[in-house]
């Protein structure tokens, strides 16, 4: 089982509301937890057969490794702008801020937005995803560039409440 593979598991599973599923190979053991408030997946690997541990290990590192890049992407934008509100990616997938090539762009820096207007669209394996927003305020800053993959929880806007 590879990385991609690991990762739309994990994706499936944040997306269906399950809070634990557990994947039995020949050589890999795969358990995915989330917390009531999805903010929290656990993926681990533990090889089966003593002949292969090599193979596993490789793959769990990458893996542990993506969920602590996101975390401290935020961590210099918050030290900048914390009185700004963070609005983050349901999904993993890749961000479009247009519903087509031919439309003009959702939101712009700048635009005043209200809760439940569309900000942008998350394709995840060929599904097209509207995001809404769940705050009201003006959007102060985009951080992700157009048809650009992202990450769960990865930071997608700054939103000033007032």
């Amino acid at each position: 089982m590879d990385i991609k593979e690991i990762q739309n598991l994990i994706k499936f599973v944040a997306k269906s509301g399950a809070s634990e599923v557990k994947l039995e190979m020949d050589d890999v053991k795969i358990t995915i937890k989330t917390g009531s408030d999805s903010d929290t997946t656990i993926v681990h690997q533990v090889p089966a057969a003593p002949q292969i541990p090599q193979a596993p290990q490789v793959a769990q590192q990458p893996v542990a490794a993506q969920p602590a890049a996101p975390v401290q992407e935020p961590a210099a934008p918050a030290n900048d702008n914390s009185k700004y509100i963070t609005i983050k990616s349901p999904i993993i997938g890749t961000f479009y801020r247009k519903p087509s090539p031919d439309k003009p762009l959702f939101v712009e820096v700048g635009q005043t937005i209200a809760e439940g207007d569309v900000l942008c669209i998350i394709e995840a394996m060929k599904l097209f995803n509207e995001i809404e927003s769940e705050v009201s305020g003006k959007i102060v800053k985009v951080l992700v560039d157009d048809s650009s993959p992202v990450e769960f929880d990865q930071p997608l806007f700054l939103v000033d409440p007032s």
